[in-house]
């Protein structure tokens, strides 16, 4: 399912792209698309089709077309402080990109079917808080991942403001998939070839809306033929942070806040014009014209100064304008403002690591 997009050469070429086609509406979905590149969830030797807007599939690893998750995290309306409930989280791309939205004050658990899967998104969780800027330049609410089939979670299991499910869940499965949702909550989810949006209205209330047509796999449904029960899937607990955290959290929201004022205000200083003092040059010079006086041509000395002004000045503006081109300078790579500041603090080097999560970049 996709290819609703044009190819993109990069990450960000590709976010360009669902913009102009109206995928990617609002400013917080763009940035969390632009902070996470979708290349980074390849495998070697497949990256070349990342920036596709077409779904990719390498044994049991799959990531969706572009288009697709971008109409889901515009559907789910995201905002920071929600829990999140990803049936079929797969390489964990889009638990990522909800992390950075909902913050360090959120909720973000994933469900999978395949151990091997999610021992590749926690890999390539690890690899984005350990080596991305873009774990800096936002707060993170870290997704956490259990195995075990989206059809077999506990009963007793708590509920969520917004949930998704990359499988295709058939009509029988949707008051199901429902009972997980908060009144108020969202629950986005392809039903009969159509991504639906369900919004719990109430105890026993729900509005849906078909969103964009679509074709998923279905959800697997475990064949026990011997009889015996399954066992029920255990969502991770509801935690609370330790005082040690939280500190952490509020100092580097502080730090950032900091950098961020220090950087805008470097930037605007910048980009300021400086305006130029223009130098205007008159130049008086002596024309004869020639009158009758008489039967006789008389010269008449003139002085002609307003020719020439014009024409020093319209040299000037070009000498001006040849001054103002400047050559292209390449694209300065972006600067860890956080990180740069942390390592200036005069603490302690374990405290330092403490606060940089202990990253490696």
């Amino acid at each position: 399912m996709g290819g609703a997009v044009s190819a993109g050469e990069d990450n960000d070429d590709l976010i360009d792209n669902l913009k102009e086609a109206q995928y990617v509406r609002t400013e917080r979905v763009e940035q969390a698309f632009r902070a996470i590149d979708r290349g980074d969830y390849y495998l070697d030797g497949y990256r070349d089709n990342a920036y596709k807007d077409l779904a990719w599939k390498h044994g049991n690893i799959h990531l969706s077309a572009p288009c697709i998750y971008s109409e889901v995290m515009e559907a789910l309306k995201l905002q920071q402080g929600l829990s999140f409930l990803n049936l079929g989280s797969g390489t964990g791309y889009l638990s990522t990109m909800v992390g950075l939205i909902i913050g360090p004050f959120g909720v973000n658990h994933g469900v999978e079917l395949h151990k091997d899967v999610v021992e590749y998104a926690r890999e390539r969780l690890d690899d984005f808080i350990k080596n991305s800027d873009s774990f800096d330049r936002f707060e993170f609410c870290e997704p956490h991942f259990v195995v075990g089939n989206c059809l077999e979670i506990s009963s007793d299991s708590h509920q969520y403001d917004r949930i998704y499910c990359g499988a295709g869940v058939q009509k029988d499965h949707e008051n199901y998939m429902k009972i997980l949702l908060k009144v108020g909550g969202i629950l986005v989810m392809p039903i009969e070839d159509q991504l639906t949006q369900i919004i719990r209205t109430g105890q026993s209330s729900w509005e849906s809306k078909n969103i964009l047509a679509v074709s998923f796999a279905p959800l697997v449904q475990q064949n026990r033929t011997d009889g015996s029960k399954s066992k029920a899937v255990d969502l991770p607990s509801l935690t609370v942070r330790s005082l040690q955290d939280l500190a952490r959290i509020y100092i580097r929201r502080t730090l950032r806040s900091l950098t961020s004022d220090d950087s805008a205000t470097r930037s605007s200083t910048q980009r300021a014009s400086q305006k130029r003092k223009r130098r205007r040059f008159r130049r008086r010079r002596r024309i004869n014209t020639y009158v009758f006086v008489g039967n006789q041509l008389i010269p008449q000395p003139m002085d002609s100064e307003e020719d020439e002004c014009i024409e020093e000045e319209n040299k000037d503006e070009e000498q001006e304008k040849e001054k103002d081109i400047e050559p292209v300078k390449p694209e300065e790579p972006q600067v860890n403002h956080l990180r740069i500041k942390i390592l200036s603090l005069p603490l302690p080097e374990s405290l330092k690591a403490y606060l940089l999560y202990h990253r490696e970049k």
